[in-house]
Formats: C-alpha cells, sequence, structure tokens
C-alpha cells in the first residue's frame, strides 16, 4: 500500500493516497447525487401540489364558467323574448311607418302631378306667348325688310320722311293751322307750310333724308372712304340747305326761317356730332334743320301759340259765360236760402207736432187715472205751451 506510484511535483502519490481519494470522491459523488435525487423529489412533490392547486382553480374556474354559461342562457332567453316582442312591435312600426310613407308618397306624387299639370298648363301658355312673338317678329321682319326697301328707293325714302313729317304735324296742329303740298307765289311746293295767328306769312317745312352719304360715312374702313364720305354729306346737304334757302323764303309770304326736316334721329345726330360747320351754314342761310323730336317740340309750341291766340279771340264769349254762370249761382244761392227758411219753419212745425202729441198723451193719462185737476204749470211753460198751440192752431 506504500508503495509509490507516481510524483506530482516532487511529491510521491502512494496506491493508498489515491484509493482514499477514490473513495472520497465517490463520497462526494453519492453526497451529489443524493442531494440530486432529494431536490428532484421536492421538485416532483413541489409540481404535483402546484398541479393539483391549478386542477383546482381549472375547477373553480370551469364552475364559474358553468354558471355564467347558465345565467348567460337565462339572460339569453329573456333577450330572445324581449326581442321577439320588440321585433312584432317594430314590424308594426315599421307597418304603420311605411303605411304613413306610402301615403306620403302618394300625397307627393299626386302634388307633383298636379303641379306638373300646372306647369305644363303654363309652359304651353308660354310657348302660345311664344309663338305669337314669333309671329310678330316674323312680321316685323317683313317690315324691316319693306323699311330697307323704301329705304333703298330715293322716291319711296322722300315718301317716307314726307309721311313722317305729316304725322308729326297732324297729331299736334288743327287743320286751320297747316297746308300740306300748298303752292306758293313762286309756283313752288313745300313738303309743309303753317300760319302762326296774328301773322300772314307762312312757315316751310320740307322733309330730306340724305341717308347714302350717312350710311358710306359711317361704313367707312380708311380715312379715305370717310373723307370722301363726308365730302359727299356735306355737299347733299349743303345743296338741300340752298334749294330750301332760295325756294322757301319769300318776303312777305313766308316767315324768315325755314326748317328742314330730317325723319331720322341717327342722322341728326351725326350730323349734329361730325358736321357742326353745316348746321351753322345753315344757320347762317336761315334754315333750321331738326330731327323728329325736334320737330315734335315745335310744332308743341306752335299748339300753344295757337290755343292762345284762340282763347284770346274768344275773350269776350269766355267773359260772358262766366257773367252768366255767376248769375246762375247768385240764382242759386237765393234758392238755397229759401229752401233753408223752408226747412227751418218745418222744423219749427215738427217742433209744435211734438208738443201737442206730448199734452195729448199726458191728457189721455189723466182720463185713463181718472185725474182731472188742473196741475199747476210754471209760467215759462204755460207760454211755450200757448206759443205752441198758437203755432199749431
Amino acid at each position: 500500500m506504500d508503495q509509490i506510484v507516481f510524483l506530482v511535483s516532487g511529491t510521491p502519490v502512494r496506491l493508498i493516497d489515491l484509493v482514499l481519494g477514490a473513495g472520497g470522491l465517490a463520497l462526494v459523488l453519492l453526497v451529489i447525487v443524493t442531494v440530486a435525487l432529494l431536490r428532484v423529489s421536492r421538485a416532483h412533490a413541489v409540481g404535483a401540489a402546484a398541479s393539483a392547486e391549478r386542477q383546482r382553480e381549472i375547477d373553480d374556474k370551469m364552475a364559474e364558467l358553468n354558471k355564467a354559461s347558465a345565467e348567460l342562457a337565462g339572460r339569453m332567453q329573456t333577450v330572445a323574448e324581449v326581442l321577439g316582442s320588440r321585433q312584432s312591435d317594430l314590424a308594426r312600426h315599421v307597418s304603420e311607418r311605411l303605411d304613413a310613407v306610402g301615403h306620403r308618397v302618394g300625397q307627393g306624387l299626386e302634388q307633383a302631378a298636379r303641379t306638373q299639370t300646372e306647369n305644363l298648363g303654363k309652359l304651353n301658355e308660354r310657348l302660345a306667348v311664344i309663338d305669337a312673338a314669333q309671329t310678330r317678329l316674323s312680321g316685323l321682319a317683313q317690315e324691316v325688310v319693306g323699311l330697307k326697301d323704301i329705304l333703298a328707293n330715293k322716291q319711296a325714302r322722300g315718301a317716307y320722311g314726307q309721311g313722317r313729317m305729316e304725322a308729326i304735324v297732324r297729331d299736334g296742329l288743327p287743320p286751320s293751322a297747316y297746308d300740306f303740298q300748298a303752292t306758293l307765289s313762286s309756283r313752288v311746293r313745300p313738303d309743309c307750310v303753317v300760319r302762326l295767328p296774328g301773322d300772314e306769312r307762312v312757315l316751310a317745312i320740307d322733309a330730306k333724308f340724305p341717308l347714302e352719304g350717312f350710311t358710306a360715312f359711317r361704313e367707312a374702313k380708311s380715312d379715305d372712304e370717310r373723307t370722301r364720305a363726308a365730302s359727299r354729306v356735306r355737299s347733299d346737304i349743303l345743296k338741300h340747305v340752298k334749294d330750301i334757302s332760295e325756294k322757301y323764303l319769300i318776303p312777305g309770304e313766308t316767315q324768315d326761317l325755314a326748317v328742314l326736316f330730317v325723319p331720322s334721329e341717327a342722322v341728326y345726330a351725326d350730323l349734329s356730332e361730325h358736321f357742326d360747320e353745316i348746321v351753322q351754314k345753315a344757320h347762317r342761310a336761315r334754315v333750321l334743320i331738326v330731327s323728329p323730336s325736334l320737330l315734335m317740340m315745335a310744332i308743341q309750341v306752335m299748339q300753344a301759340i295757337v290755343r292762345d291766340a284762340r282763347v284770346r279771340e274768344q275773350a269776350h264769349i269766355i267773359q260772358d259765360e262766366v257773367r252768366r254762370l255767376v248769375d246762375d249761382v247768385k240764382r242759386l244761392r237765393d234758392r238755397v236760402g229759401k229752401l233753408d227758411t223752408h226747412f227751418r219753419q218745418a222744423g219749427d212745425d215738427l217742433a209744435a207736432i211734438v208738443v201737442s202729441a206730448d199734452k195729448a198723451l199726458k191728457r189721455g193719462d189723466r182720463i185713463d187715472q181718472m185725474d182731472f185737476a188742473e196741475p199747476a204749470a210754471l209760467p215759462a211753460q204755460r207760454d211755450l205751451l200757448g206759443g205752441a198751440r198758437a203755432a199749431a192752431e
């Protein structure tokens, strides 16, 4: 046993040391295995206890779940019953609402149909108005075409201007104050002459419609065309002014002023705006250029002059009529006074009749009551009764 087996760092290792070391090692291993087994058995015991506890908890949870399931089943049954009753109520309400909605929809459709019928009626009326307007527009278009044809022809255009001038004069003056196509002492015939009150001289009016030059002036696209058109307008207007000044201004027979009537407001506006020197030359030549509106104003002034002259001529007749009217008013006043006197007398007679009726009633009451004593009357009452009796007699 004392035999040296090997050396470790110069220290001899004997066999007995190895045996003792192996035994100690085995003992240590045995202790370790025992401790490990104890720990494993303890762990198994703890796991078993935990499993038992877990199983118990699971059983408790399952019991609670079963109880909750039973309660849930009861509640579900209650909810089912409630839902059944609510479903019947809902079906009833839905049916009522559907009936109401159907009724409202029916009324809405009926009202919509009525409104649509009314709208269709109004639309038909408007279409009829549109058709009538279209017919009038067609007629107006034909009239415009006819007017265009008239304005394209010089003779027709002159007749149109003369007709418009005659309409203005005829509407504003009495027939005795004007003549159309009257012949003057120089054998010329103006379109119209107007006689003013208190003056033997006549006012000559002549209608002219110089349209071509103004149309060319308005439609000119270049300065050269505009200059040529302006020159044509000046020559045409000045020629008319010269003819009127030479023909219709006769001393002692016509007024010192003649009228050149332009039957177009547009032409007169262009003339006043772009050719003022022509208007001034016409004034110096004692020729007044007028448009339809200006001629109408002049005719209205002449109408006022004629009316004033007639009033002055008939002043004595008006005075006689006023005197007769004053006499009639005086007679009416006298007759009203007499009627007033009759009314006052009738009022007094009625008062006396009322007094007599009151006395008769009082006497009747006294007779009915068998009271024949004469009541003492006041002096004023006796006087009043006496006056009423005398008036009644």
